[in-house]
């Protein structure tokens, strides 16, 4: 298996309105970001997008402001 890292992260205070508006997000938290290197070398940083999420479970748009930061720590964790 090549280098893999999983981060798993979450914050009750974000996350249970959220989980309270649409129930099924239930099944995509802790929130995920995957850190894989493949067999050339190249590193591959993925997870689901807040628009995704939003999608998935019809997440009031007003509350997609709790998971934004899912982005930054993935652009961060890119550099």
């Amino acid at each position: 298996m090549n280098p893999t890292i999983m981060m798993i992260f979450g914050n009750p205070k974000a996350g249970t309105p959220l989980m309270i508006a649409a129930p099924t997000l239930a099944i995509d938290f802790p929130l995920k970001i995957l850190v894989s290197q493949d067999e050339t070398g190249d590193v591959w940083v993925s997870y689901n997008s807040v628009e995704y999420l939003r999608y998935r479970h019809n997440i009031p748009e007003d509350l997609t402001k709790n998971i934004a930061g899912v982005a930054v720590i993935a652009q961060s964790v890119a550099k």
